[in-house]
């Protein structure tokens, strides 16, 4: 079982930055890739980001390429989700997510969301413009 709490979330101007992290535990938690998802109003959930189990590779959704940078701290239980230059269209309850374990990382796979098996409860960014 792995559990996940993101934080971070919060209001913050076009132009800005803002840092989520998402606290994992559970013994095997290292082991899992790790993967960013957003879902804004009237819109179906989306994927951001993902990381493989040792930060060696990572993937991103083209809006947000080049603007957001995913991270992992296995030994302090963390991922992270840098994310500057945000705009309106940021603005998204963001989910923390742990992908099944045994799937091969590859931006095919990473980018489902049904291949994800524990989720965090989110945390909301709001972007003014």
């Amino acid at each position: 079982q792995v559990q996940l709490v993101e934080s971070g979330g919060g209001f913050v101007q076009a132009g800005g930055s803002l840092r989520l992290s998402c606290s994992v535990s559970g013994r095997t938690w290292t082991t899992y890739a790790m993967g960013w998802f957003r879902q804004a109003p009237g819109k179906e959930r989306e994927f951001v980001a993902a990381i493989s189990w040792n930060g060696a590779e990572t993937y991103y959704v083209d809006s947000v390429e080049g603007r957001f940078i995913t991270s992992r701290d296995n030994a302090k239980n963390m991922v992270y989700l840098q994310m500057n230059s945000l705009d309106a269209e940021d603005t998204a309850v963001y989910y923390c997510a742990a992908l099944s374990p045994g799937l091969p990382f590859t931006r095919a796979t990473a980018s489902k969301q049904q291949e994800y098996v524990y989720w965090g409860q989110g945390t909301q960014v709001t972007v003014s413009s």
